[in-house]
């Protein structure tokens, strides 16, 4: 038998979610394709797309924002865990702590088409706080739950920053939550379907993608990159830094590859626009000359093999202009994609789900007989 490593080209359902063309690099969300969602559209509109399978009339939009706002207020407990775990603790860690936490409410939680929806707006504002609160946490800030706003961006970012967000800020961080919603079923999203396959609850299922997503391999990217452009400096130093690292120790370039692109993601393109037009600090523009430079050495070195810049590569210098600090990266990643799990969980058990059961291929040995213990 044959067994795919790493589960590739494996599939494992059907889904109305998002398509992706790998060849031509394109990315949409229930047909629509990503760079017309994120210049027409807001997050919310998007998250209540992914959904109920359309974009929402203006009374579906004001109610559904109003179920995610309700969401904005953390128990009590929650807040107490959060408060409790150390300041230097990863923010991802404080978002699957406190998620795990709230599952401990849903002791009699039941699956259903009729309250799956209610649920998973709910968990879209709980996200918010929480990792809005695990960056006031990690700045010595006393928690506090989001304020409903013209948008989850900004109640998120004001939050989260302490203070009043710009304009462009709002406007970027509600780009790259659409940005970053959902990709069919990387390991994370996988996990989140292996857990809710089971009928364990919704925040639970929540819980063990961000244990997924925890990995460097998967979530952390975003902060390899940036760490990878802070570590050469500056654009004049580029060319030697890939020569020595990249040609001869032959070391990967963070950012660059994706396992199911072979032309440059769509998704990289807008958050290249995005860094270009919110940096202002002289820190801020030297990392994206850096950035810009490493990417025309990464194409001529690997564009032949169909291996182009994700991104990843670009969105950490995003987030480092509006504010965030690197090790929030990850979390902001999660923050965003945590709509998409909720959307695949959803639309998981309302088919005919099935407990996912896979199998290993035995190699070891062959049957022996036992000697106990005493006799050897």
């Amino acid at each position: 038998m044959d067994i795919s490593s790493g589960l590739e080209d494996v599939y494992i359902k059907h889904t109305g979610l998002t398509s992706i063309d790998g060849e031509k690099g394109i990315l949409r969300y229930r047909g629509y394709n990503i760079n017309d969602l994120v210049e027409h559209s807001t997050f919310e509109e998007v998250a209540y797309l992914m959904l109920y399978g359309e974009l929402p009339t203006s009374e579906q939009l004001r109610t559904f924002k109003n179920s995610v706002e309700k969401g904005y207020l953390l128990p009590d407990y929650v807040k107490q865990i959060i408060s409790s775990m150390p300041r230097e603790a990863e923010a991802l860690s404080v978002y699957m702590t406190a998620f795990a936490a709230m599952s401990a409410s849903e002791s009699n939680f039941k699956w259903s088409p009729q309250t799956d929806k209610a649920k998973a707006a709910e968990i879209i504002g709980h996200a918010a706080s929480v990792v809005a609160n695990a960056n006031r946490h990690s700045m010595g800030l006393q928690l506090r739950d989001l304020a409903p706003s013209d948008s989850y961006a900004r109640s998120f970012l004001e939050a989260a920053l302490d203070r009043k967000a710009e304009q462009g800020e709002v406007r970027v961080m509600d780009r790259a939550l659409i940005l970053y919603l959902d990709h069919e079923v990387p390991a994370s999203t996988t996990a989140a379907l292996v857990a809710c396959s089971t009928l364990s609850d919704m925040y639970s299922s929540i819980a063990a993608a961000i244990a997924a997503l925890k990995g460097p391999l998967h979530g952390g990217a975003a902060e390899s990159a940036y760490t990878q452009f802070a570590r050469i400096g500056s654009p004049e130093k580029v060319d030697a830094w890939f020569n020595e690292n990249i040609v001869e120790k032959k070391q990967k370039l963070m950012g660059f590859g994706h396992r199911v692109y072979k032309t440059y993601d769509p998704r990289m393109k807008i958050f290249k626009k995005m860094a270009t037009d919110i940096v202002k600090r002289d820190e801020d523009r030297n990392i994206l000359l850096t950035a810009e430079k490493l990417e025309e050495r990464g194409v001529e070195q690997f564009g032949a093999k169909h291996v182009y810049p994700n991104t990843d590569y670009y969105s950490g210098i995003a987030y480092r202009a509006v504010g965030f600090p690197v090790n929030m990266f990850t979390a902001l990643f999660a923050l965003s994609r945590t709509t998409g799990w909720v959307a695949h969980i959803s639309e998981y058990n309302e088919s005919e789900p099935r407990i996912m059961r896979p199998r290993a291929l035995y190699k070891g040995p062959g049957p022996r007989d036992l000697a106990p213990v005493s006799h050897h």
